[in-house]
């Protein structure tokens, strides 16, 4: 309506410089812009006549323009008009959170302090994180959609690093990062998601040059054909709602979750496995395992023959606690137990040294992505795959050089002591000494014993 009587007022009489058909045109154009920008309905019919009167007089204005000049001018002032708010304008819809500042403003800014900020928000420096956000942009990216424009992908990616490095909720961590819970959630999704699929080779069974150089680097810790040491430990958990809350009963009386790893010595992770309640035995996870399948299967210690004492021939093993007493031919465990002789006490002391590597990996691991170190909420269903992608994370960074902070391993309790940080490795052997009911594994660490004996 308002278009139709600004076409019939009397405007060609004034206008000089513009010919008859120029005025109609220009118009015709701010009559369009008006029209347009009319997009909430007024509170009442007061405020309704209010607004009338605004948009005529501004109308008004345009058509008693004398010249070309005066014309734009009304225009540019229409559009000032516009800006300040007469004209409602078309906004985001209700439900859309909007986006403000916080950590991610920060992360954002470029300064001296940058990389000592990347390093205590995400513990990684910005040129790593950068690295990360161009190898994961494909899978990460969102098509631009009626409502708003997607989140810019670093912003996706920093909030999921944040989320696993600081172990904050979700209400909290959403917050910083200026985004709602869901998005924040979504984000993770996705982020989980593009890490396994950008990089599928970040965790798998060395060959090659890579698996000479852990077999050498076991070799000088006195175990010959050693690829690795195996370990599990508990992410905590809230008692799960949708499962039976029993099984994830640990023996440390917490809600968990079991994560089996095969690490080297460089702490590199070469076989994750993660899923199993915290009540089941190491035993049971391993048997479950592809590991162990692969293993059986002849596909994993494939090293060229060492002769050891007593005739035994090995092809490759790993290094395990007494959590894997009577398990199979290819764990090398310690002895254990009081009535040990000074041969076997030797060989436990260096095979404890030599394992000890998997507890590093998970001080690391866990200290890094607090997340997994903290009791806290969890889906199940997306926990085991969260969990390998900080796993290839780990890996990522270790091959990237990045230091670890060893202060990460200590924590104040609420009494003011410094103490460890509960790691969640919980041994499953029985106190005493344990004898394996496998020969082969029985010959194999013997023959390890009485080699360490001789040197």
């Amino acid at each position: 309506m308002e278009s139709t009587g600004f076409l019939d007022m009397d405007v060609r009489g004034r206008g000089q410089g513009l010919r008859d058909d120029e005025i109609e045109a220009v118009a015709m154009a701010v009559a369009a812009v008006v029209v347009n920008t009319m997009r909430g309905d007024p509170s009442s019919s007061r405020d309704a006549l209010a607004e009338l009167r605004k948009r005529r007089a501004l109308l008004q204005r345009v058509g008693e323009a004398p010249d070309c000049v005066a014309t734009c001018q009304a225009v540019i002032q229409l559009c000032v008009t516009l800006s300040s708010g007469v004209f409602p304008q078309e906004t985001p819809h209700w439900w859309i959170k909007r986006r403000t500042g916080g950590t991610w403003e920060d992360l954002r800014l470029c300064d001296d302090g940058t990389d000592e900020y990347y390093r205590q928000k995400l513990h990684m420096l910005m040129a790593m994180f950068r690295q990360i956000v161009a190898t994961c942009a494909t899978y990460v990216e969102k098509k631009v959609t009626h409502y708003r424009m997607p989140l810019p992908v670093e912003q996706v990616i920093a909030f999921s690093l944040y989320r696993w490095a600081s172990g904050e909720m979700y209400e909290s961590g959403t917050s910083a990062f200026g985004i709602g819970r869901a998005t924040g959630l979504q984000a993770v999704r996705d982020v989980t998601s593009a890490l396994l699929q950008a990089y599928p080779d970040a965790i798998k069974w060395p060959v090659g040059r890579r698996r000479a150089q852990i077999l050498r680097a076991f070799r000088d810790k006195v175990f010959p054909n050693c690829f690795g040491a195996i370990d599990c430990a508990h992410i905590f958990i809230d008692k799960p709602a949708d499962a039976p809350s029993a099984n994830y009963y640990d023996r440390k009386h917490k809600f968990s979750v079991q994560a089996q790893v095969v690490v080297d010595l460089d702490l590199r992770i070469m076989d994750v496995h993660i899923g199993y309640p915290g009540s089941v035995h190491d035993v049971r996870v391993l048997h479950n395992s592809q590991l162990w399948r692969r293993a059986q299967a002849g596909e994993l210690f494939d090293a060229p023959p060492v002769s050891l004492l007593h005739g035994v021939v090995t092809r490759g093993y790993l290094l395990g606690d007494n959590g894997y007493p009577v398990v199979c031919p290819w764990i090398v465990q310690s002895y254990g137990g009081i009535d040990q002789g000074p041969e076997e006490e030797w060989f436990d002391t260096r095979q404890k040294v030599a394992r000890g590597c998997v507890e590093r990996a998970f001080g690391w691991l866990k200290c890094m992505w607090r997340l997994f170190l903290r009791t806290h909420k969890t889906n199940l269903d997306t926990l085991p795959q969260q969990f390998v992608a900080v796993c290839t994370l780990h890996n990522i960074l270790l091959d990237a050089g990045i230091d670890f902070d060893e202060n990460l391993l200590w924590e104040v309790d609420e009494n003011g002591v410094r103490r460890r940080v509960d790691l969640g490795i919980v041994g499953n052997g029985a106190g005493g000494r344990q004898r394996c009911t496998n020969v082969d594994g029985d010959l194999l660490r013997d023959a390890l014993r009485d080699r360490l004996a001789l040197m």
